[in-house]
Order: C-alpha cells, then structure tokens, then sequence
C-alpha cells in the first residue's frame, strides 16, 4: 500500500464521516477532498477542472431556470388544484391519480419544485376531503423519484453517470434509455403504494364510509391574560369551557410540566398552555380576550387580522444553520416570531431561543403577508406556505406560456432522439433545454433581475468535484482492489453477482452520503469490474443510475424526502417501514431486468 492510497483512503473515510456528521455542506465536501487529491498529484489539474465543463453540468444548471420559470409561472401549482378528485375514494384509485402526473413531469424537472409546488396543495386538499395528510407526502416524494429515474434528465445522478460515462469513452445514455426499466419500476411503485399504503403510511386508514379522519393540526403556545376569565376552569377530557375547537395538550406552570388527559386539571394565573386545533384557529386566538399567543408582544404595533401564519423549511443556503435562534436573530431578520419547531415528526416549543437550526427543520411562523412578499421565493427556504389560505398571484398567460415552452423543449429533445437514431444527426441536449430557459426569461416568466439565485451553486459544486473524485479513486488502485473483490465475493454468480453488489453498494452510500457522491465513489469500481471480467460495462452504469435515484429509506438521500418529512412531521420510522420494501422490490427487478435490457 503506496502513500497515495492511503491518503486516497483518509479523504474516503473524512468524506464519508463529513456527509454523517454534516461538517460541511456537500460541495464543499467533495471539492475539499478534490483539493487535497490534487495538492497530493493523485489527479491532474486537468481531471481537477473537467467536471465543471462537463455538458451534464451545465444541463442541470439551465434547468434549474427552466424549473424556476415554471414554478413561477404557477403552472405546478395550477394543475394541481384541478387535478385533484372532487370526491372521496379508496386508496387503489386516489395515491395513482396523484402519483402519475407528478412521475410525469418530474421526468423532465426537477423533483424539487414539483414537490414544494404541490406538497401544501395536497395537505389542503386532504383537509377538505377529510383524509389524512400523512398518507400523501411520502407518496408525493415517492412518484417524483421513480418519474426522475425514467429520463436522462429527471435527476441530477443520470447526467452524473452519462458524464462519467462520456469522459471514459463511452456512448452515454439517450434520454428514454432509463425508461425501458424506469417505467417498469414506477409501475411496481403505484401498484405498491396503491395497495399497501393504507396500511404502511402513518396516520388514519382512509375508508370511504368514515366521515371524519385525521387533518393537520398546528400547536399554539397561548399565556392566560391578567385577569382572564378562565383562570379557575377545569381542563376536562383536554377540553376547556370557552377555548372552542382547541384541545390542550399540556401546561407549564412553574417550571413544571403537566400533560393533560390524565385527570382534571384547574388553570390558574401564568399557566402557559399548549393547544392544539386547525389552521383556522388563529384568528379565533389572536381575537381571544383571555389568552395571548406566545411571541405575538413582538408584533404588538401590528392589527390582529392582518397577522398570518406561515410554515417554512429550511434549506441548505438558510445562513443561520448551525446557530440559535437567539444567536442568529430570527425575528430581527425576518420580522416573524417562530411559534414552533418541528424536527423528525417531533413538536418543539420549549426554549426555542437555544435550539440550534438544522437543515430541514419545519418552522411555524407568525407575521404579515410582507413575509411572503419579502422571502416567498428566497431560496433560504425550501417551502414558504401561508396556511389558510395560499392564494395564487400568477396569470393566465404565464402558465400557458410556461406550459408551452415545457412541451416545446421536451418535443425538442425528443425529435432530436429520433432523429439521432435515423440519420446521426444529434444536437446536444444543452441546445434544448438552453433555449427554453432563455425563452422563459424573454417572455417575462422568469424574472431576470435575480435569475442566478435560482441555481443551486452547492449542487453543481458537488457534481463537478464528484468527477475529480472520481478519477482520483482509478487512479490510486482503490477502485481495482474494490472491483476484485467484488468479483471474488460473487465468483460463482459471474457478472450478475458483481451487478447486484454494485447496486446495493451504490443504494447504501446514496442513503449515507447523497446520490451524486455515490455515483462518483461506485462508477469507477463499476467500470474496472466489467474489465475484469471482460463484459460490457453498461449494465453496471444502469445499475448505478437507477439505484443512486431510488432513495426510499431515509430522507438523508434525497432532497424531495427531506422536504416531506419536515412539512409531514413524519419520523425516520415511517420511511423506514414503507421504503424498505420497495426499496427491495426494485432491487429485485433491477437485477432482473437490466441483464434483459442491457447484455454483458
């Protein structure tokens, strides 16, 4: 073992303990590790700097306008609201008439602003109808990750492998290539959610004769006024005369907490009381004479009725990760009091100046519609949702003119398939989608003041140095020792055994580390691996595209996961227990498949 394997295996073992423990955000991650393996002349500065004149690259960075021109436009938003059925129905028939549509367009954008886009839709829509939210969210993340596997561009990890496999002188995938097993896939998928999700999803089964199931609730942190005219009242059943559709939840008196439900409880002066009812509680409280909502004395100056609440999830580029709310000045910088936290399907409102923010944490805010105004379309949040009533200011005009630029650029790339098969002709792809981002900025869709906020920087950082890893774990011998093992582990079992170990290779690192640095750690093995065995390398190049996209398990994959979970308040249980089946089950048919589709 020479000294630049071990410092190669040092930077593997920092990157994977960075992704853990979150040291850093991942493109600092891979491009630290890229450094360092050029500073040790384990990779060129040549190999250091191809990833980011990669053409995969510079696609997903003008999708990322196109995206952001549609989700301006309202379009997701729009067919969604009209979409959804007018009538309640068993689950077979309702998760494959949301999940469809959503797999379809998430084939050619990004998962992320389709699932933000419809993700406060659906939990209106589920009040309405009087269904549970939480049966919808995951599959919501769900579809848009089994439609992003069908294309060359549905996820970023597709255009990841079609680069590597180009800068190794390979021909790269066609856009519907993925789509021979993709579709396959996404088929099992709906069928699995739509027969087993009643029972696996968390909340209340859906049964079309019960009139009344589970909606989501909001907690507010109320004070009983000087002089209220509940103090003395009796907390009965988690009910209280005069608190009108609210249930308390507990109380804190004195230091001490007291959950209710457990017998009858007399409020007295300073109980500070958890409630817990519908959005459309907040009026009633802020109207209220005997109680006052916690945090509302920083916006005493301001009317009553014209105070909203808001949810937010925060992303990535929020600047005060890592810090306390305290430290960072939340209401200082946004003019909005935090009520509540919500942090792996857990409710926290005590001492919320001393929890330090994380990345995906779900916070209930309180302020006025200028919130909205001001940081609706920031990109600190992944999701800013007005709960009562999310109106929608977008034209006529925008969406369709969205909507056609959408299908003009889709039509575009496909015609220029079609065309590269009969006659060899074949436009690159950042032709298409290049047009399309420039059209919707020309038209007035996207705005162009700012266009450049709407790329996500972290993320082709990470794709660009994943490149530079990449070459540098072929170049020290790692992926060679990694690929012979794999071959001896599975001697008998041939190519198919190797497939199978770099599918499930790829699947865990995707779940620990994300789904583009996984695919720059397993591409390289993948390709020594078909060497050795001297076969055709695509099939492994297919497996390590569909397993680094299907990330059913845990929210720490995937982005459009981490976003349900928060808004959802699911657990890390709940997408344990409905993605691990799945999960396999596209092991299963991967395995199975792919030698079909794509021979040794």
């Amino acid at each position: 073992m020479n000294l630049q394997i071990i410092i190669a295996l040092v930077v593997i073992a920092y990157i994977l303990a960075a992704f853990v423990f979150n040291w850093l955000r991942p493109g600092l991650v891979l491009f630290s590790a890229a450094v360092i393996f050029l500073a040790t002349g384990i990779i060129s500065a040549e190999e250091m700097i191809r990833g980011f004149s990669n053409p995969g690259l510079i696609a997903i960075g003008l999708l990322f306008l196109v995206n952001e021109g549609v989700k301006q436009s309202g379009l997701v938003t729009h067919l969604a609201k009209v979409y959804l059925p007018r009538k309640k129905s068993r689950m077979p028939f309702l998760l494959p008439r949301i999940m469809v549509p959503v797999s379809f367009l998430s084939a050619f954008l990004n998962n992320l602003p389709i699932v933000v886009n419809a993700a406060p839709i659906l939990i209106r829509w589920s009040e309405m109808m009087n269904l549970s939210y939480k049966k919808f969210l995951i599959p919501l993340s769900y579809a848009a990750i089994l439609g992003g596997m069908c294309t060359l561009i549905g996820t970023s990890s597709n255009l990841v492998v079609h680069g590597l496999m180009l800068e190794n002188g390979y021909e790269g995938f066609h856009l519907f290539e993925l789509a021979k097993l993709g579709i396959i896939v996404a088929l099992v998928g709906f069928l699995y959610m739509a027969f087993l999700g009643n029972w696996l999803l968390p909340g209340e089964r859906i049964l079309t004769r019960k009139r009344r199931t589970e909606t989501k609730d909001y907690h507010y942190n109320v004070f009983l006024s000087e002089n209220s005219q509940l103090i003395g009242e009796e907390v009965n059943k988690r009910q209280v005369n005069g608190l009108a559709g609210l249930q308390v939840i507990s109380i804190e008196r004195e230091g001490k907490l007291i959950k209710a439900g457990t017998g009858t409880i007399k409020l007295e002066s300073g109980d500070e009381i958890l409630l817990t009812g519908t959005a459309d509680r907040l009026n009633y409280i802020l109207a209220h004479k005997d109680i006052r909502l916690k945090g509302v004395e920083y916006l005493s100056d301001i009317n009553p009725a014209d105070l909203k609440k808001y949810e937010v999830v925060l992303s990535p580029r929020f600047s005060g990760l890592g810090q306390t709310l305290a430290e960072f000045g939340f209401f200082e910088h946004f003019h909005a009091v935090v009520l509540a936290v919500h942090r792996n399907g857990e409710r926290i409102t005590a001492n919320l100046n001393q929890l330090e923010l994380k990345e995906g944490d779900n916070l209930v805010l309180l302020s006025t519609e200028q919130f909205e105004k001001n940081w609706g379309n920031t990109q600190m949040f992944y999701l800013v949702a007005y709960v009562q009533d999310m109106p929608l200011e977008r034209t006529r005009r925008k969406r369709w003119l969205s909507f056609g630029i959408l299908v003009a650029m889709v039509a575009g790339i496909l015609i220029n398939e079609i065309v590269s098969y009969g006659f060899g002709v074949r436009l690159n792809i950042i032709v298409m989608i290049g047009l399309a981002a420039i059209l919707l900025v020309w038209t007035g869709v996207l705005p162009w003041q700012n266009y450049t906020k709407n790329i996500s920087w972290d993320l082709l950082i990470t794709i660009a140095s994943a490149f530079a890893v990449s070459a540098a774990i072929k170049n020290t011998g790692i992926a060679d020792a990694l690929a012979r093992e794999f071959i001896q582990t599975v001697h008998d079992l041939g190519p198919l055994g190797v497939l199978a170990l770099i599918y499930i290779f790829t699947t865990l690192l995707t779940e620990i580390i994300t789904n583009n640095a996984a695919v720059a750690l397993v591409f390289p093995v993948a390709l020594v691996a078909a060497q050795m065995l001297e076969v055709q390398p695509k099939p492994f190049f297919v497996a390590i595209a569909i397993s680094a996209a299907a990330s059913f398990m845990s929210a720490r994959g995937y982005r459009s996961n981490l976003i349900v979970k928060a808004i959802g308040h699911y657990s890390k249980g709940d997408f344990a227990r409905i993605g691990f089946p799945l999960q396999l089950l596209v092991f299963i048919l991967s395995v199975w498949l792919i030698p079909y589709f794509w021979s040794f």
